[in-house]
């Protein structure tokens, strides 16, 4: 007996034990406890436990498990509604989403999944969430190319992180597939620097007329006043159509150098987390799908100024050969936007009213509906004109 183990030993007298009287009991703990060196309270239990387990069902050993599935469906579909997002930035935006899918009547998880879910911790969620993402792919193909007249705009080389609301950079993103060759749909997005407001717009091609076009109705959609834009180099942006439009709205304009795609990495960020992710690589070349491309746009702004949070790198420290990256608190643009003086308070009041009203469920569902839209218009007019053009 003394080269059994202790599981053994309770096996061999488990069933006796349960069945057994008083007296046996007594005696069959008395061997055992002298066997196992066990206190004879933990040999009671040890018997009583084995008596209540599921014989169907695999011993589990520490303590039960707290966030069950009900708890993991929430938080999945919390993180679907945020588009993704990590478990970071979901924490800090989590809540806000669960009260307004109740206030809406669109919750349908159970109180106690939903206590849970708002109690986790930010590791917690961010591991959680980890397992959810999924492995992203592509590449796209570049179509900056420098302007002869890039002299008669500035290169800014100054500080980003003293910037005021107004300020931001701006860049277009070309939806050419794997090729640049004919007409293609451009977007143009716009990136505020301090609050990370985004304005996208789509356009066709990127004609000088087209995008100051554009850029004038960035000014106008943006919720507080336009003081000044930073592009690359792309002709586009360098040319007198833009330069003369600025100088009569008294923005400011200035430019990153050459080559140096790290003195836009504002937009840079959002070129891939917004233009990129929601609309991909696909190839868009019909005239058709841009009216529709910009009310996407307009439903996908609101759902992400308002619902989706970001976090700003405040410190970037070098350690060896690694760099240590210090963030902020993870806000929305909105929240940015209120939390700062500069802003005038009417501009506020409006957003805080305009707010009250969305629900981010709401705007996703459009913003899809919207997707699917732009893609069935590729599909139609697209495939026609290359018929057209190939005769």
């Amino acid at each position: 007996m003394t080269t059994m183990t202790k599981k053994e030993i309770f096996d061999r007298y488990k069933n006796e034990y349960w069945k057994a009287e008083i007296k046996r009991k007594s005696e069959i703990l008395d061997a055992v406890c002298e066997v196992t060196k066990l206190h004879r309270k933990a040999c009671i239990r040890r018997f009583a436990n084995l008596q209540r387990r599921d014989p169907f069902k695999e011993e589990q050993r520490g303590r039960e498990t707290y966030y069950t599935p009900d708890v993991t469906s929430a938080l999945k579909d919390v993180w679907e509604l945020a588009s993704e997002i990590c478990g970071e930035l979901l924490h800090s935006c989590i809540a806000e989403h669960i009260n307004i899918l109740i206030r809406d009547k669109k919750w349908k998880h159970a109180d106690e999944a939903t206590f849970k879910l708002r109690g986790m911790s930010e590791r917690t969620m961010k591991r959680r969430v980890a397992l959810f993402l999924k492995a992203r792919s592509g590449r796209g193909v570049s179509s900056t190319s420098p302007s002869l007249l890039k002299e008669i705009i500035p290169i800014f080389l100054g500080r980003w992180d003293e910037v005021v609301p107004g300020e931001g950079q701006i860049d277009t993103v070309v939806h050419c597939g794997a090729s640049l060759f004919g007409d293609i749909v451009y977007s143009l997005n716009y990136t505020d620097v301090k609050t990370f407001w985004i304005v996208p717009r789509a356009q066709w091609n990127k004609g000088q007329e087209e995008t100051r076009a554009n850029v004038e109705a960035v000014k106008e959609i943006l919720p507080f006043k336009l003081k000044s834009i930073h592009p690359d180099s792309g002709g586009e942006f360098i040319n007198w159509h833009l330069e003369g439009w600025c100088q009569a709205n008294k923005i400011k304009m200035t430019r990153s150098r050459p080559n140096h795609k790290n003195d836009n990495a504002y937009v840079e960020q959002k070129n891939g987390h917004v233009i990129r992710r929601f609309l991909g690589y696909t190839r868009i070349d019909c005239k058709e799908a841009i009216p529709v491309m910009n009310e996407f746009y307009r439903v996908l702004g609101l759902y992400l100024n308002h619902f989706i949070p970001s976090r700003k790198c405040i410190e970037k420290v070098r350690i060896g050969s690694k760099y240590r990256r210090v963030y902020d608190k993870a806000q929305t643009p909105y929240q940015r936007v209120l939390a700062l003086k500069e802003i005038p308070e009417e501009v506020k009041e409006k957003l805080r009213k305009e707010h009250e009203k969305l629900n981010p469920l709401i705007l996703k569902l459009e913003w899809e509906r919207l997707r699917v839209k732009i893609f069935d218009i590729q599909k139609r007019y697209g495939s026609q004109n290359l018929r057209e053009r190939n005769g």
